[in-house]
């Protein structure tokens, strides 16, 4: 009960400011989808979708490295020091090569007159590669209030920049020209960089968080190991694969996308729909993001204890329960969820349920991997994401030209599933674990029909609807509570 405990109040500290800036910045795509256009979005959605492959890239597997070896007390300073001394170098490197090919990258991405976003890019993505060893030490420290406070800087900053920008210099520019402050933001603020200051906010943001963590660095400790490098490397390169093939999963769809349909500005317009969509499943994706926040570095602490298994089936359990609930609570109410997005994007609403439960089969692979990455078997897990890889590949080549941007989100779903069969079978053969999944299947079957329930037609106003709705969302966390209240206490007496 205790490691459940801990758990549940690291997920709530952790989660605190995760959920609190994931939230607070999609709060930002209803401003972003009123003030900018579809295709104009397309810019942004397709941007980050090259950001997070190339941080996957640049990171390759050394958080989840740091966490497995720092585990070993004696060695927690040697472990950081070179982990953080690695990361290091490859980002300076990595911003050497950028900065000079930038004109021609740009060209390539389709955005000829921007280098300026290529070089924008760079310096987030090497200040958050390097920033990820503190962050991770300070977890591993258990230092949620220190982690939870440089969290909410980044937010801030990243929200107040975007609001200046995007807001308060229109405003002040056009209502009061000939002001002194009108005068001043002239000197810097240029209206034609549009959605380039979404790019600079976030740039401004990662350097205060960065300068916030220089304190977490002691100088003496920047010397790496070069046999610990080598050991920490070989336990990572099939992270960076599995890391790289489940990011393919998660944003090839969006990098692809405006290839494979003929129209090149309809297909702009497509993917600034299909991604502000893909932002209405912001709260299964914030609680699975702040579940893994605490959930990785628990599945190592836990390991030594005998009854680990019981402990991470438990978990597994819950984590179901939750995801199902998220779902209903999103669907049922989904008209009043999509006044999220401007009206010019609400036509994408078909993509919410499907990215949805391709979210809720993800969070379950993130607990099933659990076996690989305890085993140290990360070849297999890369193996794994790999073929997840494969089948994103081939369903988006032949979906999207067919039905755009929904034959992105199906082919998600299918990704996502296959990958989470695969994983429970292997790992079942190497780390056997006895899942509750009789029972979480029930759950689901009655979440969708609940869900096919709330799509019929109903004769009366809307309200009568999302009555009848309510209704069925409350008789739902009945049902669970009734079952779960019976056997809670012996789930966690088998547990702990």
């Amino acid at each position: 009960m205790n490691a459940l405990k801990k758990l549940a109040s690291q997920t709530a500290i952790y989660g605190l400011p995760t959920i609190l800036g994931r939230l607070l910045n999609y709060l930002l795509v209803p401003l972003y989808t009123r003030v900018f256009l579809p295709e104009e979005y397309g810019i942004v959605t397709e941007m980050y979708a090259y950001v997070s492959f190339l941080f996957i890239f640049l990171t390759y597997g050394m958080e989840t490295a740091f966490f497995r070896f720092a585990s070993q007390g004696e060695f927690r300073n040697k472990v950081f020091g070179t982990s953080l001394t690695s990361l290091g170098i490859t980002s300076i490197l990595f911003l050497i090569v950028t900065f000079a090919a930038a004109p021609f990258f740009s060209v390539q991405l389709g955005y000829s007159g921007h280098p300026e976003y290529v070089k924008w890019f760079a310096l987030i993505l090497a200040t958050d590669a390097i920033s990820t060893i503190p962050y991770a030490n300070l977890r591993l420290q258990n230092k949620p209030m220190r982690f939870a406070m440089v969290k909410i800087v980044n937010i801030v900053a990243n929200i107040g920049f975007n609001l200046f920008f995007i807001l308060l210099c229109p405003y002040i520019l056009a209502h009061f020209p000939e002001s002194g402050a009108a005068g001043m933001i002239g000197l810097f603020y240029r209206p034609e960089t549009g959605v380039g200051y979404i790019f600079i906010s976030n740039l401004i943001a990662s350097i205060l968080t960065f300068i916030m963590l220089l304190p977490e660095i002691p100088l003496k400790s920047l010397k790496a190991d070069r046999d610990l490098l080598v050991l920490m490397l070989k336990y990572s390169w099939p992270l960076l694969i599995f890391g790289l093939a489940g990011i393919v999963n998660e944003t090839f769809d969006r990098i692809i996308l405006k290839h494979l349909l003929p129209d090149r500005t309809n297909a702009m317009a497509q993917l600034g729909i299909y991604g502000a969509c893909y932002k209405v499943s912001i709260l299964m994706s914030l609680f699975i993001q702040t579940y893994r926040y605490a959930a990785e570095p628990f599945f190592f602490d836990q390991a030594r204890n005998k009854n680990a298994k019981a402990t991470y089936s438990a978990m597994m359990h819950y984590f179901i329960i939750i995801c199902l609930f998220i779902f209903l609570a999103i669907m049922l109410y989904i008209d009043v969820v999509m006044l999220f997005v401007g009206k010019s994007f609400r036509e994408g609403v078909g993509v919410v349920p499907v990215l949805l439960m391709a979210n809720l089969f993800l969070g379950v692979f993130y607990n099933l991997s659990v076996w690989f990455k305890l085993t140290d078997k990360t070849k297999t897990g890369a193996a794994i994401s790999v073929a997840g890889a494969a089948i994103t590949l081939l369903l988006n080549l032949i979906l999207i030209p067919v039905w755009g941007y929904m034959g992105a989100a199906w082919a998600t779903l299918i990704c996502y599933a296959s990958m989470m069969v695969m994983s429970y079978l292997i790992g079942q053969k190497y780390y056997p674990i006895d899942y509750d999944f009789k029972r979480a299947l029930k759950y689901s079957l009655i979440t969708l029909t609940i869900y096919f329930i709330s799509v019929l037609p109903v004769a009366g106003t809307m309200w009568v609807k999302y009555f009848i709705n309510s209704v069925m969302l409350i008789a739902f966390a009945g049902y669970v509570f009734y079952f779960e209240k019976q056997r809670f206490r012996s789930v966690v007496n088998k547990a702990f």
